[in-house]
């Protein structure tokens, strides 16, 4: 039987090298690319990112990707974003003036706020551990089946996704007196906000978990 493929999408703006590394710690077969048939054939795909918004949404369409990931998402290919990749799954994002994104999850980003009501400060961009809380979407049978409620994972952003829907909010977090979406799951997709490439083993768990629930080991 062929071996499935797992496509890291690369629209020069992402963390790729280390995603790609954890990946092939926990055995995938994975390519980074950002070739729109190499994208067609693949059997999962990875939305990886670090940086602005419009940025990445600016290379997305010059590099004429966002049809083929709507499209491969539609057809049911399971997709896994990280840190910008979740909130490029949004509609659109405040960050530099409205954004607009990929429409995949309906909602927007937000800045983290740098003050909490009670008048204490926090430094935004957070870059720093940070716990994980259980929401609505039970993790059983998820990513984070083997992590534990208030399991740390490093954080680099300074902003935030809120979706429409509860319902699809996996996970939250706190920050500067603030309770958000750092992972949501609908369907085929699932990201988070962390980085679980740089939160060690316990991280790690999470690409390996997302493999075997996909069958591409």
């Amino acid at each position: 039987m062929k071996e499935k493929l797992t496509v890291i999408i690369d629209y020069k703006l992402g963390n790729l090298f280390s995603v790609k590394h954890a990946c092939d710690h926990v055995g995938l077969r994975v390519i980074t690319s950002n070739d729109v048939e190499v994208i067609r054939k693949a059997d999962a795909l990875i939305l990886p990112g670090v940086g602005a918004f419009g940025e990445a949404m600016n290379n997305i369409n010059q590099l004429n990707l966002q049809p083929i990931i709507k499209e491969r998402v539609e057809a049911g290919v399971p997709l896994l974003g990280v840190c910008l990749g979740l909130q490029l799954l949004f509609e659109e994002s405040e960050e530099f003036g409205n954004q607009l994104g990929l429409g995949l999850l309906a909602g927007t980003v937000k800045k983290l706020p740098n003050v909490s009501e009670g008048g204490e400060k926090f430094k935004v961009p957070q870059i720093s551990w940070n716990t994980v809380h259980t929401e609505r979407v039970p993790w059983k049978d998820t990513i984070l089946d083997s992590v534990t409620e208030g399991e740390y994972f490093y954080f680099v952003h300074s902003y935030y996704v809120s979706p429409k829907n509860d319902s699809e909010i996996l996970c939250s977090t706190n920050y500067a007196g603030l309770k958000y979406c750092s992972g949501v799951m609908k369907n085929n997709i699932i990201a988070v906000q962390f980085h679980p490439e740089k939160s060690g083993e316990k991280g790690i768990s999470l690409y390996r978990n997302w493999a075997k629930q996909n069958d591409l080991l």
